[in-house]
């Protein structure tokens, strides 16, 4: 305690010994000022300097001195017991309190994932009837009924689409396998299932595939681009959309070009975000904010990285760009 003491007072205590010493300097080269009596003051300063240290050590320390009696309620002794009756009571709370939390935030937890496993049930559940549906449509003879109704039932297919996969996608590391994936394949197969809205908005497609193969889950880049075609249809009108696959940079690329009413630039660093739509077409109620929040996320795991340009009333270009395979061999060995 002393030293803390002394420690803490050391700039004005460093200070006075200064002084006294440069008074000295001076009665030393002064000739005309007598230096055996000045020495004597300093003595004498010294000294009533000490005493006064010495009196006011009880006095400044009685109340750090308290405080070390109070410790705090958490510190425990060397055996892991509480000090006091008082630190085995607060100790006893803190614990109680934290057990409380963590079985109610268990609790949440179950519940969540409850709701997620019945909506996910309840979405298959739904398919089955919309499936029925589809083949019902597709025996109407009346074409301009059978189109109605196909674009109107494609609707609820991608929007439940998008919902099964919003709620897969918090466990999508569980869920990839990632393989050599044939692109010609996946962009037909998806382009065949939105014919009946392309045909209907008089949307056609201009087809380059240099490269038709990549390193990705099939699956989950199925979903991707699923989305990046329904956001070229849906902001398009009669006019072609470009799917182009080429090698640059040794890693291969995949664009997806509109000619639609673009995107403004004060909106390009939010339109990965979730739940956000278009401030100069807020108006429109079609638009959820979830198709390219859920593209990106679907991206991450799979290492691929989306470029996107647009302006507006031109036309918007994403660009998946494609993990080579020892990106891939270098995640799994983290």
């Amino acid at each position: 305690m002393i030293k803390k003491y002394l420690m803490e007072r050391r700039s004005w205590i460093l200070l006075f010994v200064c002084q006294q010493f440069l008074i000295l300097l001076i009665a030393y080269v002064d000739a005309a000022i007598p230096f055996m009596p000045i020495l004597y003051i300093v003595f004498l300063s010294m000294m009533i300097f000490l005493g006064f240290l010495i009196i006011r050590y009880p006095k400044e320390t009685k109340f750090y001195k308290t405080l070390e009696e109070w410790e705090s309620p958490l510190e425990l002794t060397g055996i892991g017991e509480p000090e006091s009756p008082f630190e085995q009571i607060i100790e006893q709370k803190i614990t109680d309190q934290t057990e409380r939390l963590q079985q109610i935030i268990s609790q949440n937890q179950l519940t969540l994932e409850h709701e997620k496993d019945e909506l996910l049930s309840w979405i298959h559940e739904v398919k089955t009837p919309l499936t029925t549906m589809h083949l019902m449509i597709e025996r109407l003879d009346d074409k301009s009924l059978k189109a109605q109704l196909t674009y109107e039932w494609l609707r609820i297919h991608l929007l439940l689409d998008q919902q099964l996969h919003h709620k897969r996608i918090s466990f999508i590391e569980n869920d990839l396998y990632v393989e050599q994936v044939n692109l010609k394949s996946l962009v037909f197969k998806e382009i065949k299932a939105l014919q009946s809205w392309c045909i209907q908005k008089g949307i056609g497609f201009d087809i380059q595939l240099e490269q038709i193969k990549v390193l990705s889950d099939a699956k989950w880049l199925a979903f991707i681009v699923r989305q990046l075609l329904t956001n070229a249809i849906k902001y398009s009108d009669a006019s072609d959309i470009i799917i182009h696959s080429y090698e640059q940079n040794d890693r291969i690329r995949l664009e997806v070009q509109d000619f639609g009413r673009g995107i403004d630039p004060k909106d390009i660093p939010r339109i990965f975000e979730k739940g956000f739509t278009s401030t100069t077409q807020h108006s429109d109620h079609t638009s959820t904010g979830m198709g390219l929040y859920l593209t990106k996320k679907a991206a991450t795991p799979l290492l691929i990285h989306i470029d996107m340009h647009s302006k507006p009333d031109a036309g918007t270009t994403f660009t998946l760009i494609f993990p080579k395979q020892n990106d891939f061999v270098s995640m799994v060995s983290m």
